[in-house]
């Protein structure tokens, strides 16, 4: 647990010192970033990042004010909302990203062996998975 906790508290100062916002917004963008057309349904979203429909509201509220993404109706089926990263969001994660990687790189992993690597990469993926079958 301390682990986690430390990696993130790390990761947070760097996106808040790099990119002046907080790493929960960072995941969020990063994730679009990485969606075909960088849109999603705002429920989509929230199911996959794991966030609660409100959490994801005034996280999505706030980035929206920022200018980093935006909501809009969908053509098809008007009572979905989908969330779109705009310009100034794919800027933000472009920027970001190297730093981040950076950061991972010298707080988690630079005491750590390939091997290790491989180890927690594989450890890390059956957390996951166990955690995504229980609907966690």
């Amino acid at each position: 647990m301390i682990a986690t906790h430390v990696l993130e508290e790390a990761l947070d100062r760097q996106s808040q010192r790099d990119g002046g916002l907080p790493h929960a917004y960072y995941k969020l963008l990063v994730f679009l970033y990485e969606t075909p057309g960088h849109s999603m349904p705002a429920s989509e979203l929230a199911a996959r990042l794991r966030y609660s429909p409100s959490r994801l509201t005034h996280s999505v509220t706030s980035m929206e004010r920022s200018g980093w993404l935006s909501r809009s109706r969908s053509r098809t089926d008007r009572r979905v909302q989908n969330v779109t990263l705009t310009d100034a969001g794919t800027r933000l994660v472009r920027r970001v990203s190297p730093l981040q990687a950076t950061e991972v790189r010298a707080v988690a992993l630079s005491r750590l062996s390939e091997e290790q690597v491989g180890q927690l990469e594989a450890l890390s993926s059956a957390i996951v998975a166990a955690l995504d079958e229980r609907g966690d």
